[in-house]
């Protein structure tokens, strides 16, 4: 079952540049759910999984859905919510990320016996979604048997002649977290030289773009542009690097088995390379160093990074200096460890559109980018 919606909106704009900017924002962020059921013995075991797109048309996210039903025929259930729509999309990362997480707790009742969760984001909608699990995320002590299947964040204190562990057990929305997927997503904003290309790396355009967002795009372009400064707080951006009092942002980012992000090393016009793969500049791979898989032609360099690796990172790179919001941002991520995918549609008659060819947004338009998807798909966690 496939539910899609058309929704169109165009803003009113009179700065050309800002218009085009915002236009390949999301009109309506969107949720397709799709469910996997997996056979286990005598038991059937459930995979929800919801995927956050931006909406200009009803093809949005189609061909990645129609490949999951494809590949896993009578296993999968397509469904997206309508939490977001239209100048919604204005009301800031925080207010929809809200709404989200309400949706998603109002899809898991309606779905007795779901037990899994993975989130595929586009765009914006990657943040909100980080957002949305911030709010979902719970942690409870639970005691079991040594014979139950393995357990998220074990503790492992055995309890003498029961044979009982006690762990931590992480859950969102009360399902077990597996997949956080991303692509093209602003994670460090879209302030910063180069980090919105469509600007051309003009200092003047920045700074401008930096002040008139709101303008345009109301709380969402202050939060986009880290200008927002509500009761005198920090960025909501940078606030969702840590945990908060009542928001365990990167407790529920850890909580997932796996972290992808996928980005665009070229002609993305919308999103930079370094904010979409949470890199600083000289950590981009070399322009030398970018191969082709034949399968996956245009992913041109995938990035594995374990706990081991962030933390001998962050340890070289913590000094006494005074570090900048970016900075901060990308070493708060790297708390976790995330699988970093390039993408490059160098060669393709697609690449003035990249920010919607990595999705296939449609698939006339951008049908190169069926390789990224099936890339997702290949290497998704069940």
């Amino acid at each position: 079952m496939i539910r899609l919606r058309t929704i169109y909106m165009e803003p009113n704009s009179h700065w050309w540049v800002m218009l085009q900017y915002l236009k390949s924002f999301p009109c309506n962020l969107g949720v397709l759910t799709i469910i996997f059921i997996l056979c286990h013995s005598n038991f059937i075991d459930f995979l929800l999984n919801f995927y956050f797109f931006h909406v200009f048309s009803a093809a949005d996210w189609r061909y990645a859905a129609e490949q999951f039903v494809k590949q896993l025929p009578d296993k999968v259930i397509v469904h997206r919510n309508e939490c977001n729509p239209s100048r919604l999309t204005f009301d800031g990362v925080d207010l929809m990320g809200e709404r989200l997480a309400e949706e998603v707790n109002d899809v898991v009742r309606r779905w007795h016996g779901v037990q899994k969760i993975s989130f595929v984001a586009h765009s914006l909608g990657g943040l909100v979604a980080r957002y949305a699990i911030g709010r979902l995320y719970e942690c409870s002590t639970r005691t079991r048997s040594a014979s139950d299947p393995e357990n998220l964040l074990k503790e492992g204190a055995n309890t003498a002649g029961q044979h009982l562990d006690q762990f931590y057990e992480a859950r969102i929305a009360g399902l077990e977290p597996m997949n956080f997927i991303t692509f093209a997503t602003p994670h460090l904003g879209s302030r910063g030289h180069k980090q919105l290309p469509l600007l051309c790396g003009l200092p003047f355009l920045e700074k401008r773009a930096s002040l008139t967002a709101h303008w345009i795009a109301g709380r969402s372009g202050k939060h986009l542009f880290l200008t927002d400064n509500d009761d005198g707080r920090p960025p909501l951006l940078l606030r969702m690097v840590n945990d908060g009092d009542d928001l365990h942002f990167m407790s529920a980012l850890r909580s997932f088995k796996r972290r992808v992000a996928y980005a665009n090393a070229n002609y993305d016009h919308v999103v930079g390379w370094r904010t979409s793969s949470i890199r600083r500049q000289d950590e981009l791979p070399k322009e030398n160093l970018l191969l082709n898989d034949m399968k996956y032609p245009h992913i041109v360099h995938i990035e594995k990074r374990n706990d081991g690796d962030i933390a001998s990172k962050m340890s070289s790179s913590v000094g006494t200096q005074v570090i900048n919001l970016e900075e901060e941002m990308i070493r708060g991520l790297n708390q976790v460890s995330w699988e970093r995918v390039d993408v490059s549609f160098h060669k393709s008659r697609q690449r003035y559109v990249a920010h919607n060819t990595i999705q296939v947004k449609s698939y006339w338009l951008n049908s190169d980018g069926a390789d990224v998807v099936q890339h997702m798909i290949d290497n998704f966690l069940l």
